[in-house]
């Protein structure tokens, strides 16, 4: 059963959707606390009324970096995305290194797009410390950064004081 080209290329963006809106609800349904339960209610709560039963067991859940194989024009492609923060940066090359101690470097190209406070910017614009997000394609241990975003500020996880 062979997928034409359209339905692929929707499959891929309804997935890269799926996994920037994850990327937002999560962290937002994680900040807010769930109400203690109280003593006069008897019976265990009702988990169909919940809006979206997937994400509540997500909640709190947040990934540093991920592989994953798609179809992509008919053949299988590795992709990649990470979490964390710019350790380096060269005219062709960025480093991230992600909460658990993970670096990749990442090759940039022109096609590459940088996102920074929700804005168009430049390789130029990223300084080490920048908590990025980046996703782009990979070729064994070669990974091509299609996009990088650099959060809003109230994007950002909040981090407690060590």
């Amino acid at each position: 059963m062979g997928i034409d080209r359209k339905t692929g290329v929707t499959a891929i963006g309804a997935a890269g959707l799926l996994g920037l809106g994850l990327y937002f609800a999560v962290p937002a349904a994680a900040a807010k606390p769930s109400p203690s339960p109280t003593a006069s209610s008897s019976a265990a709560p009702d988990r169909h009324k919940h809006k979206h039963p997937r994400l509540h067991a997500a909640r709190g859940a947040r990934g540093v970096h991920g592989e994953m194989t798609v179809r992509r024009d008919g053949k299988f492609v590795e992709m990649a995305w990470q979490r964390g923060q710019v350790t380096a940066r060269t005219g062709t090359s960025l480093t991230v290194r992600s909460e658990d101690g993970v670096s990749w470097t990442w090759n940039t190209t022109a096609d590459t797009k940088v996102r920074k406070n929700r804005a168009k910017a430049a390789l130029g614009d990223l300084a080490n410390g920048d908590r990025v997000m980046v996703w782009g394609d990979q070729n064994g241990t070669t990974r091509t950064a299609k996009l990088i975003r650099v959060p809003d500020r109230k994007d950002r996880p909040r981090t407690t004081p060590s």
